[in-house]
């Protein structure tokens, strides 16, 4: 959990640097090619089912890992 924090709180500070360098510079740029140059993924809206199958995906992987944890106490105890 501490690993995706860290990864999520270095990618906004990188994104912010670059947004920022981008904005800051000397050349005339309009606001569309700015844009251009800076959006290298495009975004696309999710379908339902796939929505749907992330969520079983992740509701399965907390339920294994709770699984393991209890199967874990139960072998100290």
């Amino acid at each position: 959990m501490k690993k995706i924090t860290l990864t999520l709180a270095t990618a906004t500070l990188l994104g912010g640097f670059a947004l920022g360098a981008g904005a800051a510079s000397a050349a005339p740029m309009s606001v569309n090619s700015l844009q251009a140059d800076q959006s290298g993924i495009t975004q696309v809206q999710m379908m339902r089912g796939d929505r749907m199958m992330m969520k079983k995906r992740m509701m399965h992987k907390r339920m294994m890992r709770h699984h393991m944890m209890k199967k874990r106490m139960m072998h100290r105890m």
